[in-house]
């Protein structure tokens, strides 16, 4: 079966003044379906542009990264706008939620790009709040939410096209432990239903929730481990 995610040789370099500054270097990486990833490594490793190139935000440098088995690595702005909305699903540290628009609103937002009649948005958008656990809340806009709740539509947010890929940067980072523990069962929850989920983190406990923990060091893989036995 082919990987969800392959990398090969990828490098990315950003030019800084008459220098360039060499972030990713030279990146093999195969992800399989349905696998649960946290990525880790200590400020200026390489983790968020690794996770800005696998969620399409970016483009490599150099080398080949295949997605769903279609090569994105060339791919123009629009092509990559397209796979965004249709593969991948995004979950930010600071929410990015639109603050006068209603939770319900807000989740169903990537169904517009995907050309969706508002009835069958607001439907699947209803489906998705409930099954994050915020029924009772669709009609609030952000700042009647708290942190792990304005979080939670995110999540949803990022379910609602059914993407292949949930991709999450620091998911819990603005959040206490207690709505950071609520937040990660709520992660766990959502790869026990088969989806394969990525998310970047600098805390052990959080990345211990992952089934696969790959840390990065000066723009390389410094280890790559999964756990020897998983239970779901």
């Amino acid at each position: 079966m082919k990987p969800v995610i392959k990398i090969r040789n990828i490098t990315r370099n950003f030019p800084l003044g008459n220098d360039v500054v060499k972030v990713l270097k030279g990146i093999d990486l195969d992800i399989e379906r349905g696998e649960y990833v946290a990525l880790m490594g200590p400020s200026g490793s390489g983790k968020s542009t690794l996770m800005n190139l696998l969620g399409c935000l970016d483009t490599p440098t150099s080398g080949v990264y295949e997605l769903n088995g279609k090569n994105v690595s060339n791919m123009t702005d629009d092509e990559l706008a397209e796979i965004r909305n249709k593969e991948i699903g995004f979950v930010f540290q600071t929410f990015n939620l639109l603050p006068r628009t209603t939770a319900l609103e807000n989740v169903a937002l990537p169904m517009i790009y995907a050309g969706y009649s508002k009835k069958d948005r607001l439907e699947r958008a209803k489906e998705v709040l409930m099954s994050v656990g915020l029924g009772d809340r669709m009609d609030h806009k952000p700042n009647q939410l708290s942190g792990g709740q304005r979080q939670r539509v995110a999540v949803g947010r990022a379910l609602v096209n059914n993407p292949s890929i949930i991709l999450a940067d620091e998911p819990t980072g603005n959040l206490d432990s207690k709505t950071s523990v609520e937040i990660m069962n709520l992660f766990n929850k959502i790869h026990a239903a088969g989806n394969t989920v990525i998310f970047v983190t600098h805390e052990e406990e959080i990345a211990e929730n992952a089934h696969r923990i790959i840390r990065l060091r000066d723009g390389m893989i410094e280890s790559d481990t999964k756990k020897e036995s998983v239970t779901v």
